[in-house]
């Protein structure tokens, strides 16, 4: 198996992710990826997945990812069904840290238990 076909799966996320300029090149064995992520959340779940992969010092990748918009950690839609604590557990694995997402949201929040399906909310660094 090449090593371009080992991390096919961290290649797949990158493109359904819409990382940009992203360039793919393989020598001497290693794998060298570059491409810019919109946010670090993207950035993080692609080195996760490089990790699944290749463990955690895998030797035979490179890979220089930049994120795009390093003011916020991601932006979510509020799915159907989510709450900002379900949404902050997804995100830094805390479901307490959702008054951070709340005060980061204030312009369109009132009240943290009244969240709509289609809204567009700021995950801020944690």
């Amino acid at each position: 198996m090449s090593v371009k076909d080992k991390y096919q799966s961290v290649l797949t996320l990158g493109e359904q992710l819409g990382v940009k300029d992203g360039k793919v090149t393989v020598e001497e064995g290693t794998l060298k990826i570059k491409g810019t992520a919109k946010t670090q959340y993207e950035k993080d779940i692609l080195w996760d997945e490089i990790k699944k992969v290749g463990g955690e010092k895998p030797s035979d990748i490179l890979a220089n990812i930049t994120v795009d918009d390093t003011s916020v950690y991601h932006r979510h839609e509020v799915k159907s069904g989510e709450s900002l604590s379900k949404i902050a557990k997804h995100y830094y694995g805390d479901p307490m840290k959702y008054t951070a997402i709340f005060e980061a949201n204030r312009n369109i929040l009132d009240n943290p238990d009244l969240i709509h399906p289609g809204q567009i909310l700021v995950i801020p660094n944690s």
